[in-house]
């Protein structure tokens, strides 16, 4: 990708970020019908080495993607997002920054092929607000144990960078999001390529593939911060010295396909996604609950999924009390449709599984006239009178994340 870009090929690669095993078999057809890998990442909230709240260590999620990929005919590149302390902010920096070195190794032993350093956030006793070069120094740092763990035959290429987007996302549809300034933005990778060098990590900076800037997209519960190019011209502007190096993009969930082409254009060649999947996965369970209600009498054996999903958002609200505000209807309106999708959170909730497995099969069973299908599902109706997917339950709400996908723009790899 980078050799193409720095032909004039604006080619980008979208990175998916999710566990969520349905949205994952979603991406690997993806990709397989494309012809481009599927990049897979993972976040430390996840994905640790204490189990994160999938339960799964970097060696067990590399273990489950390649379960998946059997009998696909798909690359897939594994990566690790936002590896650093996020989620042990809350200890002294020695025994936080101890905890990322130690997932930042097993990342890296495990296969990870990509690696997205993000030391960012204050720890315990720092100040408020980190300076470039303590973040910068504190990357090394970790670039130097993934270095150390990785097989040399296959070393990790990083992404780098502080402004990453604020957890959660926008609050309020008058929240401005700025965008990176170029200034900063050259700050940053000079200051991370001083940590880099004080280390001995030269052979690791050539590696240093992007930079994660803000190029003013962003989403909240009910709003999207589109891209506007003349915004982020400047920014652009100031990463054409510095080919092949790219800029990695956050949250471009829900962008409109004009301008993830643009911001491809623009520099930003890695582009994630995450949410939008798990919130295409969401609707596609609604909507086949929708369907349950027409096709299982009312006292017969229905799934309850949305009921079930609700119930585990209540039972244990930290997920998302501290960021759906409002009133008790606004917040039980954004547990089921917000943008920010922190339902994905609850998917793997053995209650939870077990109601959209019994919508599944319900569903599987009733096989529903395509004209219910077109009421609830009318891009998934026009993929079954073409052909292209069968009329499963499992296929419905793949084909329903695929559409999400296929907003990105997808190089000609092969």
């Amino acid at each position: 990708m980078l050799a193409a870009r720095a032909v004039g090929s604006p080619w980008a690669i979208c990175s998916a970020c999710t566990a969520n095993p349905l949205a994952l078999e979603a991406v690997l057809d993806h990709a397989e019908l494309s012809g481009a890998p599927a990049l897979v990442e993972a976040t430390p909230n996840q994905v640790n080495q204490f189990g994160g709240y999938t339960g799964m260590t970097p060696a067990g999620f590399a273990s489950f993607v390649a379960r998946m990929q059997e009998g696909r005919r798909c690359e897939v590149i594994l990566g690790g997002d936002h590896l650093g302390p996020v989620v042990w902010r809350g200890l002294p920096q020695a025994e936080a920054m101890a905890n990322a070195a130690e997932l930042v190794g097993q990342c890296a032993a495990a296969g990870f092929q990509k690696i997205h350093i993000d030391t960012s956030m204050s720890l315990m006793g720092d100040p408020t607000a980190l300076g470039g070069d303590a973040i910068a120094a504190r990357a090394a740092f970790l670039c130097e144990r993934a270095e150390a763990a990785a097989d040399p035959s296959r070393p990790p290429v990083y992404v780098i960078g502080s402004e990453v987007p604020v957890p959660g996302g926008a609050q309020r549809p008058e929240d401005v999001v700025e965008v990176t300034r170029p200034e900063d933005f050259l700050a940053t990778v000079a200051s991370f390529r001083d940590a880099f060098a004080a280390r001995g990590l030269q052979g690791a900076w050539e590696r240093v593939v992007a930079v994660v800037v803000q190029p003013g997209v962003e989403f909240g519960d009910e709003h999207v911060f589109a891209y506007d190019r003349a915004r982020a011209s400047r920014l652009a502007e100031a990463l054409a010295p510095l080919s092949p190096l790219v800029f990695e993009g956050h949250s471009t969930d829900y962008q409109a396909p004009g301008a993830l082409r643009q911001m491809a254009e623009d520099g930003v060649a890695i582009q994630k996604v995450g949410p939008a999947l798990t919130f295409a996965l969401r609707e596609a369970l609604f909507s086949l609950s929708e369907m349950e209600k027409w096709l299982v009498p009312a006292g017969g054996a229905r799934s309850r999924f949305t009921e079930t999903l609700e119930e585990a958002m209540l039972r244990d609200p930290s997920n998302w009390e501290r960021y759906y505000r409002g009133s008790p209807e606004q917040q039980a309106f954004k547990r089921r449709f917000s943008l920010s999708d922190r339902a994905r959170y609850y998917l793997p909730d053995p209650a939870v599984e077990q109601a959209a497995a019994k919508l599944m099969a319900n569903i599987d069973a009733c096989k529903p006239p395509l004209s219910l299908v077109s009421q609830y599902m009318p891009s998934q109706f026009e993929r079954l009178r073409e052909g292209i997917i069968q009329l499963s339950a499992r296929e419905l709400v793949k084909s329903r994340v695929a559409d999400c996908l296929s907003t990105y723009p997808t190089p000609c790899w092969r």
